[in-house]
């Protein structure tokens, strides 16, 4: 893989994806409403030029993001002429082994610190909320900010926000989400099914991360695991599983709240999100000391250890992030 891509500007994307045909838009491992979300957006502009493009498709799609991308999944018969990539950061998020395609990927679209490496064409902006902000930018310069592109986006834009309650949240995010609103989308109704709607499974789930948390440094930080056991006995699907980092940092007095999810093969994902305050952990810093990464506030792992072993892992790489801040 080429480790130094052509950066290019919005325009430049703009034009690149002008030439670009029978595109597939890459999304990353566990979807996200980023990633999903820009690349519905990505596919309907793309298919308002006349174009053939698809979503790849593989089975991490959770079943509230589904219905965004409806009708845009790659069929079986779909050979792609290019490839473009969305909100990925590194190839080792691909939802399939990276050297399938290996410098194959024409145009990297991200807002991530330290994104590219893998693409020919990589257009980033650290700036951005969300890589839904940044295609925005694109879109608005194909023309073809519209009612259709425009739900998608607000959908990665406000996920990426925490319906704008991050610290990423910028005046200029408030612009954009304003500016796709105006184009006559329901963002009542996105709201509650992004951000409100539970099922039952969903709030046992909770209720035991919440009941099963330990608490260190004074109670600053959470940490809670969530096993197969708990997870059966709730009834809880993968989609009630989606997210549940948050959950422990909404208690009073955490700043850095970790959600550890206990493996089949006997590993632990790590999820660690931190207060939004000047003076924060940074998730990220953790996160990469052991091979993860994200952004400043939510951040992601694994490590090989069984969830005891983890959990003495991340508080140790959490106090030493904390002391050397």
């Amino acid at each position: 893989m080429d480790s130094k891509p052509v950066r290019i500007t919005r325009s430049q994307a703009a034009q690149r994806l002008r030439e670009l045909d029978n595109v597939l838009i890459l999304t990353h491992r566990r979807p996200d409403g980023d990633t999903v979300g820009s690349a519905a957006a990505l596919c309907a502009a793309l298919r308002s030029l006349g174009k053939r493009a698809y979503v790849y498709a593989h089975n991490e799609y959770i079943s509230r993001l589904i219905p965004f991308l409806e009708g845009m999944l790659q069929p079986e018969e779909f050979v792609p002429g290019s490839y473009v990539a969305v909100d990925i950061a590194s190839p080792r998020l691909f939802p399939f082994d990276e050297k399938e395609i290996a410098g194959e990927i024409d145009l990297s679209i991200d807002h991530h610190l330290g994104s590219g490496g893998f693409a020919k064409e990589l257009c980033v902006d650290t700036s951005c909320a969300a890589c839904g902000e940044l295609l925005y930018d694109i879109l608005l310069e194909l023309g073809c900010v519209t009612a259709e592109t425009a739900l998608p986006l607000y959908v990665a834009v406000a996920t990426d926000t925490g319906c704008f309650r991050y610290s990423n949240t910028t005046a200029r995010t408030h612009r954009v989400a304003a500016a796709l609103m105006e184009q006559g989308i329901d963002v009542a109704a996105v709201n509650y099914r992004m951000f409100e709607c539970k099922t039952r499974g969903r709030l046992q789930i909770e209720s035991m991360l919440v009941a099963g948390a330990s608490y260190y440094d004074g109670g600053t930080v959470a940490i809670t695991v969530l096993s197969d056991e708990m997870a059966a006995r709730a009834g809880a699907t993968a989609d009630d599983e989606d997210d549940l980092a948050g959950v422990m940092r909404s208690v009073q007095g955490v700043r850095a709240a970790v959600t550890i999810r206990e493996q089949k093969d006997g590993t632990s994902k790590i999820s660690l999100r931190t207060l939004e305050e000047p003076e924060g952990i940074s998730a990220e810093q953790v996160c990469v000391m052991f091979g993860g990464g994200g952004h400043m506030r939510a951040a992601g792992c694994t490590i090989d250890r069984a969830p005891s072993e983890a959990a003495l892992m991340i508080l140790e790489a959490i106090r030493q992030v904390r002391d050397n801040a």
